[in-house]
């Protein structure tokens, strides 16, 4: 089964907490905090396999996520990292935010790309000694890791790429200039997925070409089997228009390259201004009348044409050399770069917070910094607990509470955390 385009979940490994330890040695007096930094979590890298062609793998298994990094532990003692998680892909995968669209990575080369960053790990109780401070008993927890929806779409690398209605004789043509074996019968839509091929030319030179499966009018708008792998011919730097010239199935053939050329067209402009050369392919089949009408539409506008027939391969040397020529003169094949811009920590913004009434009557504080503040504070430690309530007198939340009438002895919770309220 050939699947270019699916969705998955990554999460990325979130950072362990810090350690709140104190040094407990024999002889020694006032040993001092010594709790350690949690490890960093483990990134989501995408990394590219050869002998990989489909995405199908990802049909099954669609979340992903790399190891959390470990807390830290006394002794001054560094928590280890979580290992990274490694997803393989197949060459030309494009890694996109689902909700945006953007591209993250271009899986075209062989080098690792790290698309979704460990959290980082929380300080030790040892970072926060200070000379007026000297038995902090609270730590840092670890920072969450990224979490993406992605889309992963596959956009084959290749030189050049073979378009045509189906059972024209791509598959024939390509089995004949390179080793590739696609399926080959006289029916449409014998080729179900694109096939890559490895043309050698004379010199040692060669380059790839790809087989898509056949297009037919509306494609772009996804009739038939076209829709799917227009995106294939996205990154060729040359499109190889193959045409039936002999009109046996009852088709124009000036008809069947202008209708083409349309979808290209519609598919995307750029595509359509993408250096082409045609193919009047199954001549031996067709007379010389026909071809010569055919030729003459052809260099009417500008297209380079060559005479050939892949079933007895007459003509086919000429093209290939023609083919591999014009290529030395194109660009590169296309590598699309990241347009995703990755959100940078906003500190949290204590002031921004909600105070309901439960249906218990106890007052719930509705924020986003909750976890990060009880994460941070020890409540059985007389200076964390004063930074608790710091924290709640500046923000603001101890006012807004007054204001709706709080009574000492009333219950309070803000996320996880219940207490009652006393002034």
């Amino acid at each position: 089964m050939f699947v270019d385009v699916v969705k998955i979940k990554v999460k990325a490994g979130d950072g362990g907490d810090g350690a709140v330890s104190f040094r407990r040695e024999k002889y020694v007096a006032a040993g001092g905090p010594d709790g350690g930094d949690g490890g960093r979590g483990g990134n989501v890298v995408f990394q590219v396999d050869t002998n990989l062609s489909t995405l199908v793998d990802f049909r099954f298994k669609r979340k992903f996520a790399a190891e959390r990094g470990e807390n830290g532990s006394g002794g001054n003692r560094k928590g280890k990292s979580g290992q990274d998680i490694l997803i393989k892909v197949p060459k030309g995968t494009l890694v996109k935010e689902a909700g945006t669209g953007k591209v993250m990575a271009d899986l075209s080369g062989d080098e690792p790309v790290a698309v979704a960053l460990g959290g980082r790990g929380g300080a030790g109780n040892a970072r926060f000694a200070t000379a007026t401070r000297q038995v902090p008993r609270f730590a840092k927890p670890g920072q969450p890791g990224e979490e993406f929806e992605l889309v992963l779409e596959l956009k084959l690398l290749a030189d050049v790429g073979l378009v045509g209605f189906p059972n024209v004789g791509k598959s024939t043509l390509i089995s004949a200039v390179s080793a590739a074996k696609p399926k080959i019968a006289n029916y449409p839509f014998t080729t179900l997925s694109p096939v890559l091929g490895v043309v050698s030319v004379e010199e040692g030179h060669s380059f790839v070409m790809a087989d898509i499966p056949g297009l037919i009018e509306g494609a772009s708008e996804g009739v038939g089997l076209g829709h799917d792998f227009l995106r294939h011919v996205d990154r060729c730097r040359l499109i190889l228009h193959v045409v039936d010239v002999s009109g046996l199935e009852g088709r124009d053939p000036c008809e069947d390259f202008a209708a083409i050329n349309r979808e290209l067209e519609n598919f995307s402009s750029e595509l359509a201004q993408r250096p082409q050369i045609v193919a009047a392919n199954k001549c031996e089949l067709a007379s010389d009348e026909q071809i010569a009408r055919f030729g003459a539409f052809v260099r009417e506008q500008g297209y380079p044409f060559y005479v050939v027939s892949a079933a007895t391969r007459q003509g086919l040397r000429d093209l290939v050399n023609a083919v591999s020529r014009a290529l030395e003169e194109l660009p590169p094949i296309v590598r699309y770069e990241s347009d995703f811009v990755r959100e940078e920590a906003k500190p949290l913004d204590y002031s921004q917070f909600t105070v309901r009434r439960a249906d218990d009557a106890a007052y719930e504080v509705v924020c986003d910094w909750a976890g990060a503040l009880l994460g941070s504070v020890n409540m059985d430690d007389y200076e964390s607990l004063q930074y608790f309530q710091r924290v709640l007198r500046q923000s603001g939340v101890i006012d807004r509470l007054e204001e709706m009438g709080i009574q000492e002895g009333d219950t309070v919770r803000v996320g996880d955390f219940e207490f009652t309220f006393v002034y």
